[in-house]
């Protein structure tokens, strides 16, 4: 087995770009276990080689024995029986897909979802695209795809059974939010190439919209930073509201923006081996005042951005308690060219906080909602609050 230098953090993966797998740090390429972990590992392993071989060599009906199929029901079986929705297993086609997404061109429908009450759920559809066109918001569930009812598909299957080549019609039985009837809705795939965050001016403030942490985030970042001091900002605005996360190193390289130095957040594997991942030190600094905006949907990657700015001291954390994914993914590739995605470990903020199913708590609770909090964040960083 080979493994990819791809790593993630995220809790929801964008539809049009189907799985994200990108990042470049690897965690843990090398893990020490005991005696008695290793033992126990070849036993169960010798006894699946058995049922296979029992199974080759005596099935009744040979039609049915076949290696392939055999081999990837096994692993579904593996994966499924650890009840983690953000762990996948991917045959070689859908692995390609996910390899092949990486230069931020992409085809889809063009709409963040996660999983909320083990439902596929939409965070929010991706402005003028195929998805919002169509109607799709916020909180709506997706019952079905193609006719295949979602009740036992991770998230990344869903998701790639709804991508697909740009001119290609995928068919959604929606649940929209509220609602008890759903709806069916034949949706044309585009391809798409959206940039990851964008900037404009409210005033003498800066204000800087994160969708999420893909590739090309951080060269993004620089120019909207330069925009910005071009612009003779007095501060920033950061929203990362509805933000789902991305590529961990991506993340990083973004908090390098606004600290000088230190700690942005520790990976602790399996084995309970802490890594630290340090602030970038070549990265162009900003000291501007800062607001953060976040919101029960700004999960993983925007948590660990929020979290190291908050634990920094460097910026005020505005809004509401965030989702709470405080788990690092990974993609593997196996040796017939299928690949597993998996949940590798648990992330800690710069102080050590696990924020597993606990999210990160605002500096400051706001009740206001859409513009209202952005419009806040502007008097609150022009002394009006």
């Amino acid at each position: 087995m080979t493994k990819t230098s791809r790593i993630m953090l995220t809790i929801a993966l964008i539809i049009a770009l189907a799985l994200t797998f990108a990042g470049g740090c690897i965690l843990g390429t090398s893990r020490a276990t005991n005696t008695a972990t290793a033992n126990l590992t070849l036993e169960r392993r010798d006894a699946i080689g058995e049922a296979w071989d029992i199974i080759l060599a005596n099935y009744v009906d040979p039609s049915k024995l076949d290696s392939a199929n055999l081999s990837s029901s096994a692993i579904e079986g593996m994966v499924k029986a650890l009840d983690d929705p953000y762990t996948s297993y991917l045959d070689p086609q859908d692995y390609v897909l996910g390899q092949s997404l990486l230069e931020g061109t992409y085809n889809g429908i063009g709409a963040y979802v996660n999983v909320k009450n083990n439902q596929i759920t939409i965070i929010a559809p991706i402005a003028y695209s195929p998805a919002a066109k169509a109607g799709i918001k916020a909180g709506d569930v997706i019952l079905a795809i193609n006719g295949e009812n979602t009740t036992d598909m991770s998230l990344a299957q869903a998701i790639i059974k709804i991508r697909g080549p740009s001119g290609t019609t995928v068919k959604l039985l929606i649940l929209p939010e509220g609602d008890t009837e759903p709806v069916e809705m034949e949706i044309t795939r585009e391809t798409l190439q959206a940039p990851s965050l964008h900037e404009e001016m409210k005033g003498q403030i800066g204000y800087i919209v994160i969708d999420d942490f893909t590739e090309r985030t951080a060269d993004e970042m620089a120019t909207a930073l330069q925009s910005i001091s071009d612009a003779k900002a007095k501060g920033i605005i950061l929203d990362l509201r509805g933000n789902p996360g991305g590529i961990l190193d991506t993340v990083v390289d973004v908090a390098s923006f606004f600290l000088t130095d230190g700690v942005v957040v520790q990976v602790r594997d399996n084995q309970g081996k802490i890594t630290t991942l340090s602030v970038n030190k070549n990265e162009p600094k900003t000291d501007l005042p800062m607001v953060v905006l976040v919101d029960k949907d700004s999960a993983s990657g925007s948590e660990v951005l929020s979290g190291a700015l908050q634990d920094h001291k460097r910026a005020t954390i505005a809004g509401t308690i965030t989702y709470g994914k405080g788990s690092v993914d990974q993609l593997f590739q196996l040796s017939d060219g299928s690949g597993l995605y998996i949940t590798t470990g648990r992330w800690l903020t710069p102080n050590g906080r696990l924020i597993e199913g606990q999210g990160i708590t605002p500096d400051i609770t706001l009740t206001l909602t859409g513009d209202d909090e952005v419009q806040w964040a502007v008097n609150y960083l022009s002394g009006g609050q």
